[in-house]
């Protein structure tokens, strides 16, 4: 899980999920978050910066896993490792659809950077 970019009720219910399916599941963020005691749950913390804890993620990550994030930038490096990337509303990101949904990000980012558009995307 992208802790960082993941609202706090989806971690919640990853963990029950993680600990009652006995699947294993790994935080990272770059502040401290807190995981209830789980043989399935465990955390990384990374140092602050931009990006410092997507580009751990990615050096985690092995084909074929999960990874529940709502940056769009770090859903499109998982898809390229052969991962999963499931956005925390429950939508999954794959490589039919990530290109267009990167763009429109980069679009956006763009036109708020100048003053085009001065809301960001919507709340959870």
């Amino acid at each position: 899980i992208d802790g960082d970019a993941c609202p706090g009720d989806v971690k919640e219910l990853l963990f029950r999920t993680a600990d009652r399916r006995k699947i294993r599941m790994t935080v990272v963020a770059n502040s401290s978050i807190r995981v209830p005691r789980s043989d399935y749950l465990s955390t990384v913390l990374v140092s602050d910066g931009a990006n410092v804890a997507d580009r751990r993620i990615v050096e985690l990550l092995e084909p074929g896993d999960l990874v529940v994030t709502a940056d769009i930038p770090l859903a499109a490096d998982v898809i390229a490792q052969g991962g999963e990337a499931l956005d925390p509303r429950g939508e999954l990101h794959t490589e039919a659809t990530i290109g267009q949904r990167l763009a429109m990000r980069n679009l956006l980012d763009q036109m708020r950077g100048s003053g085009a558009v001065i809301r960001g995307p919507s709340g959870y």
